[in-house]
C-alpha cells in the first residue's frame, strides 16, 4: 500500500522546468522558486538533485527572499511582428491622406485662377496684351520647381514647406490662367474634365493594379527625352499634324508619369518617405498640369 502511494505521488509530483543541456550544466539544490513575468506565478520545484539543471542569474534558493532584485529580469515574450507592419500601414495610409488632401486643395486653387482668366474680361484683355506676363510666370514656376526639389531641408519642415508649395500653386496657376486666356473657354474646360477623368483612371488603375510600374524609371525617363527631342523637330518642320501627335505622345507619357508617381506614394519596390508629402504631392501636381497642358493643346488642334 505504502509502495503504491509513493508510486502515485511520484507520478503526481510537479517536473522540474525545461533546460537546455548544453547551455546548463549539473546543479543539485534543494528547493528552487523561478520568479515568471511580472505576475504572482511561480514555478517551484522540489528538493532534491536533477541533472543537467543549473540556478539562472538572480535566482534565490528556497526560502530566502524571492523578490524580483535588480540584476534579476523577468522572462518577457514579446512578438517583433505583431506591431511592425500595423505601424508602417498606418503611417502610409495616413501619409497618402496628407498627400492628396493637399493636392486636392491644390487643384481647387487652381481651376479657380482659370476660371478668373477666363471669365474676368479685364484680366483677360490684359494678359493677351501683355504676353510677357505668361513668360515670366513660366520663369518663376521653373527656379521654384528647382528649389523644391533640390534643397531637401525646406521641404521637410514646417511652415516653410507648405509656404513654398503655396507659392508654387500661386505661380503655377497664374501661368496657366494666362495661357488659358488664349483659348476659347470651351475648350478650356473640356481639357479641365478630360484631365480629371484622366488623372481619376489612372490614379485607380494604380491602386487596383498588381503590376509594379515603380521599376520603370529608366523607361520614362527615356521617353522623355525622346519628346524633347521630338518637341525640336516640331519646331523646324511646322506640320499640324505632327503637333497633334506630339500632343499625344505628351498625353501618353505624362499619363504613365502619373501612374509611376501613384505608386510611388502607395508604396511598391521603390517608395517616398512618409516624411517627404510635400514632395510628393508636388510630384502628382505637376504630372496633372502636364497632362492639362497637353490635353488642352490636343483638344485645341483638334477643334481647329
Amino acid at each position: 500500500m505504502s509502495q503504491t502511494s509513493s508510486s502515485t505521488s511520484e507520478q503526481h509530483e510537479p517536473r522540474p522546468p525545461p533546460y537546455s543541456p548544453p547551455y546548463y550544466g549539473e546543479y543539485s539544490h534543494s528547493g528552487v522558486t523561478h520568479q515568471v513575468g511580472n505576475g504572482n506565478i511561480a514555478v517551484v520545484s522540489p528538493p532534491g538533485p536533477y541533472p543537467n539543471t543549473t540556478l539562472p542569474d538572480g535566482t534565490v534558493e528556497f526560502g530566502e527572499d524571492s523578490q524580483v532584485g535588480p540584476t534579476q529580469t523577468p522572462f518577457v515574450f514579446e512578438s517583433a511582428s505583431d506591431d511592425g507592419g500595423f505601424s508602417d500601414a498606418v503611417i502610409r495610409k495616413g501619409f497618402v491622406r496628407k498627400v492628396y488632401l493637399t493636392l486636392m486643395i491644390q487643384l481647387l486653387f487652381t481651376v479657380g485662377i482659370i476660371c478668373a482668366f477666363l471669365y474676368w474680361n479685364t484680366l483677360r484683355s490684359w494678359v493677351l496684351r501683355t504676353s510677357w506676363f505668361s513668360y515670366t510666370m513660366m520663369s518663376v514656376v521653373l527656379v521654384l520647381a528647382i528649389f523644391m526639389s533640390c534643397c531637401g531641408s525646406v521641404r521637410r519642415r514646417v511652415p516653410l514647406n507648405f509656404i513654398a508649395l503655396g507659392l508654387f500653386t500661386l505661380a503655377e496657376g497664374l501661368m496657366l490662367g494666362s495661357v488659358a486666356a488664349y483659348f476659347d473657354a470651351e475648350v478650356v474646360l473640356w481639357a479641365v474634365g478630360a484631365t480629371a477623368f484622366v488623372s481619376f483612371s489612372m490614379s485607380l488603375f494604380a491602386m487596383q493594379s498588381k503590376w509594379d510600374f515603380t521599376l520603370g524609371a529608366g523607361f520614362l525617363w527615356a521617353l522623355c527625352w525622346s519628346l524633347i527631342s521630338f518637341a525640336l523637330l516640331c519646331a523646324i518642320i511646322r506640320s499640324q499634324f505632327l503637333y497633334i501627335f506630339y500632343s499625344f505622345l505628351g498625353t501618353v507619357l505624362f499619363s504613365l508619369y502619373l501612374l509611376f508617381d501613384t505608386q510611388l506614394i502607395l508604396g511598391g519596390k521603390y517608395e517616398i518617405s512618409p516624411e517627404e508629402y510635400v514632395f510628393a504631392t508636388l510630384n502628382l501636381y505637376v504630372d496633372i498640369i502636364t497632362l492639362f497642358i497637353f490635353l488642352l493643346q490636343l483638344l485645341n488642334l483638334c477643334n481647329s
